[in-house]
């Protein structure tokens, strides 16, 4: 049964290759304009392969039994379109550096937060985790929702990696941008490649209480016990003032992009390296959305990285999301488009022009059905959507779960492709 599900899968992976390349290489090359893709990141071995080893932005790593890249992820990697001018996310990315260097002014008159957008993808398992407190059971650490060059490094799934390192350094205001790599469903609001912008400060005793009445009086640091509200290790006071300065900090930045008006609300969440925690969301057009993670740095973390005098939020959005509510861009795969149609659109003079997408193509979508038998084992659906990414690329709108059958010797998957399964591409 298992030999007969592997040659069905091939057929399957076959007949995948086949639509992609008789159907839609044409239209795509007819679409796309004069620019041509930019290559693929030299590699070395079979992806995933024992023994093999993968060469990446100039560096060459050793595959085990953790290596899961595919080369559809691959051919991502240095790309940096955050860093691409006239990009959609190189205009946001530009719009959040000019609020925070006009608005945070150091002692000496230069800018309060220094940017880093181009630290390297590639981080080592402890950099992404255990920096960050993350657990060791915790799911983001499973092969099915990162990706692993081997047991020891990876791609960053957040731009919070960085945090520990740049804080090591003596920092205590910087804003990291950079893309980061998540094993995701497949339709219009995700992708297995998107960018991040990560934001800290910190504050010592005296920046913190400047200007509160009877603030030399006040302390950042007492020992009590961990409530919703705050650390074992933070008093109160410091606490709701952090808190204040970060909520107040976003509340101006979103006002900055989206105009004055904007309805904002706070839900509280759990975040690993953070405590407490939020999500910030606005009302746009009517609909909340949510639009960042936030909250007052784990001391543990702060203290970890030699800054144990002082205190600390932090906060992480995504371009992709803020440029899509921003420019009614409608699918988060246009951002990786070289059709001169769709770039031209975010060739400003001024970083704030307001910029509305007009839409490329209006093909009808076509729908396909596929089934196929899984096994029992070391498979996630997230396995299946690689395969889809590598074989139809960014052609492939949507994949869902339509029916499921377990039989007690096999297990038995129906894929359904809606919205254009192999559609002119955009």
């Amino acid at each position: 049964m298992v030999c007969w599900a592997l040659r069905r899968a091939a057929q399957v992976r076959v007949h995948l290759a086949r639509k992609a390349s008789g159907v839609c290489r044409g239209p795509e090359h007819q679409a796309s304009g004069a620019r041509p893709a930019a290559p693929e990141p030299a590699t070395r071995g079979a992806l995933g392969a024992l023994g093999g080893t993968v060469e990446l932005l100039g560096k060459s790593y050793p595959q085990d039994g953790y290596s899961n890249l595919s080369r559809k992820v691959l051919s991502r990697v240095g790309r940096n379109l955050h860093n691409r001018p006239h990009h959609p996310l190189w205009l946001i990315k530009e719009r959040v550096k000019q609020h925070f260097y006009a608005q945070y002014v150091g002692r000496s008159g230069t800018p309060l937060f220094s940017v880093y957008d181009d630290l390297s993808p590639v981080v080592t398992t402890w950099q992404n985790f255990d920096s960050l407190l993350v657990p060791a059971d915790h799911p983001s650490r499973k092969k099915g929702d990162s990706y692993y060059l081997n047991a020891t490094h990876m791609l960053r799934a957040h731009t919070s990696a960085h945090q520990w390192d740049l804080l090591r350094t003596g920092l205590d205001a910087f804003l990291v941008v950079g893309d980061v790599y998540r094993r995701d469903q497949i339709d219009a609001q995700h992708h297995p490649v998107f960018h991040q912008l990560e934001a800290v400060r910190l504050f010592s005793r005296h920046q913190l209480f400047a200007g509160v009445k009877d603030g030399e009086n006040l302390q950042l640091f007492e020992q009590s016990s961990r409530s919703a509200h705050k650390q074992e290790t933070h008093t109160l006071e410091a606490t709701k003032l952090v808190e204040f300065d970060l909520k107040q900090t976003l509340t101006r930045l979103m006002t900055h992009l989206f105009g004055d008006g904007l309805d904002i609300r706070w839900v509280d969440c759990y975040f690993p390296f953070t405590h407490p925690s939020f999500e910030m969301e606005i009302n746009f057009h009517g609909e909340w959305l949510e639009i960042l993670g936030c909250g007052v740095m784990e001391q543990r973390l702060v203290n970890s990285a030699g800054a144990e005098d002082q205190i600390g939020w932090a906060f992480g959005l995504g371009l992709e999301r803020l440029a899509m509510v921003l420019y009614d861009i409608p699918d988060i795969r246009l951002f990786w488009s070289e059709d001169e149609r769709f770039l031209k659109q975010f060739c400003v003079q001024d970083i704030n022009q307001k910029v509305k997408f007009q839409p490329l193509s209006k093909y009808p979508a076509v729908i396909n059905d596929i089934s196929f038998w899984l096994p029992r084992e070391n498979y996630t659906e997230n396995d299946f959507y690689d395969l889809v990414r590598t074989i139809g690329g960014d052609l492939v709108e949507k994949v869902d779960l339509i029916d499921k059958f377990e039989h007690p010797k096999c297990f038995f998957l129906k894929k359904h492709h809606p919205s254009a399964g192999f559609k002119q591409p955009h």
